[in-house]
């Protein structure tokens, strides 16, 4: 008899690594087993699943459709089981994290070592956005993004950090071309700006005195990496509105200077939440990674009030 729930797993492991032979290596099984628990999953749902050529292994269209279920069915199992077994033992398996690549290379790199140092059964699969993403059609179990970043039918919004604009140049900048003493004197500067979908042309000001303005700057160059653009910054390119927290140091050890310090930028915080499926029930890789993130930046970094939220695509 065919144990559907097996050979389910191990499609899903051949759908993954379009390979048996991959599949049968993080299964730790034979390829001849790999290649037989597909073909018995074939003739018991009377269907192609997978198109096979000598140099490569691909899904057909129903087999994709499949695949998509299959995956649904394992996530509801994994849901149905922590439910059971809520409270009670280490938390195991693979745990997929979408990341906001900006963040991710300057700040979380140290919390996830201090998650594995505590959950050590778990592994991480990280995948560093530069983009929005669906995370539940993309199969992602939790995500720490930008509020653009994150979409899907009902997501669990926790905010995690606010940080503040300023508006910096390098001081060979500064000495070249002066220093602007006004929000419209940026359209006279090379000003660099993050790409569109983190922050539109239009920005907003606000004086000493409560005097707001808004401009549409023309930017000499768009880049989708806040740290790509603070890099761009310290190579005299021009003047850039980025997160307080990024250039705190170069501020600090003369790198960078502010400009416009008699204004402040009112449409330029950027916030960095924690978001997941907000299903019935939360796996227990899910809930350690939600309640260790949460701890963490309420300890180690400047958090606004930590809530839950549920948002819509």
């Amino acid at each position: 008899m065919l144990n559907k729930l097996q050979a389910m797993r191990i499609f899903l492991k051949v759908a993954e690594n379009n390979s048996f032979s991959g599949a049968a290596s993080s299964l730790n099984l034979s390829n001849a087993v790999v290649t037989r628990y597909v073909a018995l999953l074939e003739a018991h749902l009377d269907a192609r699943l997978v198109n096979r050529t000598t140099r490569s292994v691909s899904l057909t269209e129903v087999g994709r459709a499949y695949a998509k279920g299959c995956q649904q069915l394992m996530e509801l199992l994994d849901s149905m089981e922590s439910a059971v077994t809520e409270g009670v033992g280490e938390p195991t398996g693979t745990l997929k994290v979408a990341a906001s690549a900006s963040f991710s290379l300057a700040a979380l790199a140290p919390m996830l070592h201090r998650y594995r140092m505590r959950h050590p059964k778990v592994k991480l699969d990280i995948t560093l956005l530069h983009n929005t993403v669906d995370l539940v059609e993309e199969g992602f179990d939790v995500g720490i993004v930008a509020s653009w970043q994150a979409n899907g039918n009902t997501l669990v919004k926790r905010p995690l950090l606010s940080v503040s604009p300023v508006m910096v140049a390098s001081a060979a900048y500064i000495d070249r071309h002066g220093a602007p003493t006004t929000p419209e004197q940026l359209a006279t500067h090379s000003f660099l700006a993050p790409s569109r979908e983190v922050h539109g042309a239009d920005w907003s000001f606000a004086s000493a005195d409560g005097r707001e303005e808004s401009l549409n700057l023309d930017s000499v160059c768009r880049v989708n990496s806040l740290i790509m653009l603070r890099q761009l910054v310290l190579a005299d390119m021009g003047v850039a509105i980025l997160p307080e927290d990024y250039v705190t140091g170069d501020i600090a050890n003369g790198a960078l200077s502010r400009v416009l310090t008699q204004y402040r930028v009112i449409n330029g915080h950027k916030e960095l939440s924690l978001v997941y499926p907000g299903r019935r029930h939360v796996s227990t890789k899910v809930r350690t990674f939600v309640d260790f993130t949460l701890e963490y930046f309420r300890r180690d970094c400047s958090v606004v009030p930590a809530r839950s939220d549920v948002i819509s695509a």
